[in-house]
This record gives structure tokens, sequence and C-alpha cells, in this order.
């Protein structure tokens, strides 16, 4: 029975049975609150993908592509060639390196008489971001595609940075008559931590598409510059241009989840024994028995090198010098060069 007023009238704060005493009216409001900054947010990150999208497409309109782009199995990717003489090396770069070619400069100007050929796979520099699968069979093939369609002289010169050393190490096996050398610097090798850093992490193409990594670059270019005075102020700005392209790509991403795959497919695999092969690896903070894991890949070579050098795992950023001179050294001692 409802609470009568003494005039007989239903008193409306009167609490009914069944009812709680206070009603959760500040739950109201939170959730309220909450839908606005849901939806601020949302507008924001649909914000900064529209922005990035369109900076991005601007950009490719306005500046200059370095290269030429040819058309292989899955799609087109880029080749960048400097000299018109001399040996030809193809340069193959590391995991994740948004600009190959650019990011090769500094020794590329030190390698003066040599014909050096840069092919960015998919997802690097200015080739195609989608791709087939990352496997080191399909970079491999594609590769020769590439080399082949630019008319590349043979026998050339292999020289691969990171990862690439993988790749060098499956094509020098599959098309051994058109291999004079292999070089790595800092290369990867069978027997090494089994995997690629980004392995199904998603969060890093977020932080790409929605414009983040183009705000971080932007208040802080050192995020993808590399640590080298060795650069022009040119070369930097286009290295932070495709770096927001080409940051945790679908191609790059993949490459990422074949990596332990590919890695396994060369577990048991050497060098044919008459290729030359030269190995430079950083001197200092590498990770246990790296040396010994390198020079287990020369045990086979009628000749082989390994040099260690002072740097990073970049050393071409700082130590271009050094390394042509070495190469130049290495090559002329196999009669490569000449």
């Amino acid at each position: 029975m409802s609470v009568k007023t003494q005039r007989g009238k239903q008193d409306p704060l009167a609490i009914r049975p069944g009812e709680p005493a206070t009603r959760p009216r500040h739950r109201h409001r939170w959730g309220r609150v909450l839908g606005v900054v849901a939806l601020a947010v949302l507008a924001l990150v649909l914000t900064g993908v529209v922005t990035n999208a369109v900076l991005e497409q601007t950009e490719r309109r306005t500046v200059a592509a370095y290269g030429e782009r040819v058309a292989v199995t899955g799609g087109d990717v880029n080749v960048y060639r400097h000299g018109d003489s001399g040996p030809t090396i193809v340069m193959l770069t590391g995991y994740g390196t948004a600009a190959p070619a650019l990011d090769f400069a500094p020794l590329i100007r030190e390698l003066d008489g040599y014909q050096v050929v840069v092919v960015e796979g998919f997802g690097y520099g200015y080739s195609d971001t989608t791709a087939p699968p990352r496997t080191v069979e399909n970079i491999s093939s594609e590769l020769h595609e590439a080399l082949a369609s630019v008319d590349v002289d043979q026998p050339y010169v292999l020289l691969g940075h990171s990862i690439a050393g993988i790749y060098d190490l499956y094509y020098a096996n599959q098309y051994s008559d058109e291999v004079a050398a292999v070089i790595g610097i800092d290369a990867s090798v069978p027997g090494q931590i089994n995997g690629l850093a980004g392995q199904g992490n998603p969060l890093p193409r977020l932080v790409s598409a929605t414009g983040l990594l183009r705000l971080a670059t932007a208040l802080a270019p050192s995020l993808a510059e590399p640590q080298s005075t060795a650069y022009t102020a040119r070369e930097l700005e286009q290295i932070r241009m495709l770096t927001n392209w080409n940051w945790a790509n679908p191609a790059i991403l993949d490459e990422a989840n074949q990596g332990e795959r590919n890695l396994s497919v060369v577990e048991d695999m050497t060098y044919p024994h008459d290729i030359p092969v030269l190995s430079f690896i950083k001197k200092e903070g590498s990770q246990a028995g790296w040396r010994e894991l390198h020079e287990k890949q020369l045990e086979n070579q009628d000749r082989g090198e390994l040099v260690e050098l002072d740097g990073g795992h970049y050393l071409h950023w700082t130590q271009a010098e050094e390394l042509a001179r070495r190469i130049d050294q290495f090559l002329s001692d196999a009669a490569l060069n000449g």
C-alpha cells in the first residue's frame, strides 16, 4: 500500500516496495561522459587516418621518386641503379628499412667504379606494399625476375644487410651460376634467434595508419633518421617521408610472420664452396655466439673472410669508407673487380 500524506495524496518521494532507496543517476551520468569521450576519440582517430592518407597521396604526387618500377610476379618493385661501368653489386636491405636505396647512400657513394643496383622488395621504398607471401622462395624468385627485367650484367656480387643474409644464402644456392661473390653487413645466418621482431603484432600498423607515426617523426625527426652524419638534408627528408609511408605495411608485417619459417628453410644451408664470401660484423654489442655463427658459414668456402668493425648493426651508416675499401680489396684479391 502506498504511503499517503495527511491530505490523502500519494507522496512522490515515498519509497515503493522493491525500489532502491536512491536512483543511480550518477551511473547514467558517467555513462554519458564515457560515450562522449569514446566518440571524441573515434573522431580523432578517423581524422588522423584521413589526414595521413591525404598527406601521403600529396607527397606521392609532388615528390620525385628515385629508380624505376619493374613488374615481377605479384606486382611492381622499385630498382635503383648507380654507375654505368665496372662490376655489378646488387644490394638488399635489412628488415623494415623504409628506403633501402637512400639507406645505402653513403656506401654507394664510396663504391666508385662499380655498378650498384638496389632492389627494393615488396613493402620497401617505392615498391608495392601488398605482395605474395614473404617466403624466402618468393623473395628470391622476385629478385631474380627484377634483375632479369633490368638486364643486370652477370655474374654479380650480392650484398645484403641483416635479414637479407638469409635471402642471399638461399639465392646463391638457387642461382649460383649468376653470383660472383656474396658480402654480408652484420647479416643474418642460420642458427641465430629464430624469428623477426613484430611477428603477429598489429599495433605498429595502427600507429602508422592513424598518423601517430607521422606526428612523432615531425616532432622528433631523429626517430626515422639514420644515426649518421653521412646523409644529405634531402636524403634525410625523404627517408622520413618513406618511413611514414612504409612503416608496418602489409608486406613488411607478413615478412615478420614468415621470419621463423624462412630461417628454418636455410637452417642446414651453406654457400656453394666456390663463391667467395666476405662477412662484416659489428665488433661490440653482438649477441652471444654471433662471430662463431659467421665463422661456421665460412668454413666451407674456398675464399672467405670475416671482418669485425666498430659501430652498430647498420655499419654502412658510419663505416661506409672502410666497408668500400675492404670490399674493393676482397674483390680484387678474388679477381672480381677488374
